[in-house]
């Protein structure tokens, strides 16, 4: 068992305004131990972070290992695979723009890139025989960005070779090509593809491309400076490996998945806003308690406006009765919100209670148990008075 303390960074840059950096205390608490050791010490999970954090009190955990062979123990600073959760650094590029009047939500997406102008849905003949038809209802920002458009899941050369295939421009034009499965924003479906648009259109308005624009906008004035599309060949040499699991059985690793073919770097990697990011423990928690914090970081910089959040991240833009999903992140009813990828690795915030709850693990199998796990041991953690004396008065809180 592993604690850390996380300092406070100080940038030599401000956006838009800035707040008193929050200062974080380590609890004297590893609730996490209790869920997670008998699982890390069987051999049948490699290896998992957790870290639960209650209004400037936090339980830092690291268990396991991030290669079982090399026994090379898992830590924060070890780059790994987030897969979907990069859908929620999309939807906070598309809320910047919107912020600056650059981009509404309800715009059609055609405005943007011209393919979507005439769509066609998936429909049936009065035999039954499949066919399509043009598209009744307009696609919009919103829809891409909450899964209400109807697009496939995944671009089809995304489909065939990989996230990283195809730049975002080409994957939102293959995206258009194909007929929706539904008509827009009268149903949901999970569509990697939807996301990519949204980057694609960001792309458009901003002149940059979408991972250049993420990292001067979000990234950067955050110290993620672990963050990436391209690891260096340093950084995977020193990555969370990725393992198949199967209860009773020892994990075994996985050299890489078709969704992530090798390399992992090069000229051929595309960014991808689906999925796509690599990034560290001590990033990603940067990024969410930017979330959490209503758009400051916890170093002090503002990425959003405290509005922007409540009303665009934390709260669904789906119709009534699909609520759920935001703009790339999924909001629960208890009020938090957050997002998780397809390897496990999940991470929720509550604006209103200033709580954070984040796992990582790079599994294949039964990440369910472990995201269980993850919320046995924040329900203890937040349900204890923790002493909070010596925490910066200002911990979440504007100036």
């Amino acid at each position: 068992m592993k604690f850390y303390r996380l300092t406070t960074l100080f940038m030599a840059f401000v956006i838009s305004a800035t707040v008193c950096a929050a200062e974080v205390k380590a609890a004297k608490t590893n609730f996490a131990a209790g869920f997670f050791n008998k699982w890390i010490d069987s051999g049948e999970y490699p290896g998992a972070i957790t870290v639960l954090y209650k209004d400037g009190i936090q339980e830092v955990s690291c268990f396991g290992w991030a290669d079982v062979d090399k026994k090379i123990p898992i830590s924060m600073d070890q780059i790994f695979m987030q897969c979907s959760q990069t859908k929620g650094f999309c939807g906070v590029t598309v809320a910047i723009l919107i912020e600056e009047g650059k981009i509404s939500l309800d715009d059609p997406v055609y405005k943007y890139l011209p393919e979507y102008k005439n769509l066609t849905v998936r429909s049936k003949d009065k035999n039954g025989k499949p066919i399509t038809v043009p598209a009744k209802n307009t696609l919009t920002v919103r829809m891409v960005m909450n899964h209400t458009g109807g697009l496939s899941f995944e671009a089809p050369s995304k489909s065939k070779y990989g996230w990283p295939a195809i730049p975002l421009r080409q994957a939102a034009g293959e995206s258009a090509s194909v007929p929706l499965h539904f008509e827009p924003g009268t149903k949901e479906k999970y569509s990697n593809a939807g996301i990519d648009v949204g980057a694609a259109i960001v792309e458009v308005v901003t002149g940059k491309s979408w991972d250049i624009f993420l990292k001067e906008r979000v990234l950067d004035p955050l110290g993620m400076t672990s963050s990436t599309f391209k690891p260096t060949d340093e950084q995977l040499a020193n990555a969370i490996l990725l393992y198949d699991i199967k209860l009773g059985q020892k994990a075994k690793v996985r050299k890489f998945h078709p969704a992530m073919p090798l390399p992992h770097n090069g000229p051929n990697v595309h960014p991808s806003a689906g999925a796509g990011l690599w990034t560290t423990a001590n990033d990603q928690l940067k990024f969410y308690k930017m979330l959490m914090n209503l758009g400051v970081g916890e170093n002090g910089v503002r990425i959003l406006k405290e509005e922007t959040v409540k009303n665009l991240l934390a709260t669904s833009t789906r119709p009534a009765g699909m609520e759920g999903y935001s703009l790339g992140l999924a909001v629960n009813k208890d009020g938090s919100f957050g997002h998780g990828g397809a390897w496990g690795s999940v991470c929720t915030v509550n604006w209103q209670k200033k709580q954070l709850s984040l796992l990582v693990i790079q599994v294949l199998g039964n990440y369910t148990l472990m995201r269980n796990n993850l919320s046995h041991a924040a329900n203890k953690f937040f349900a204890t008075e923790i002493d909070t004396s010596g925490v910066d008065a200002y911990t979440g809180r504007m100036e």
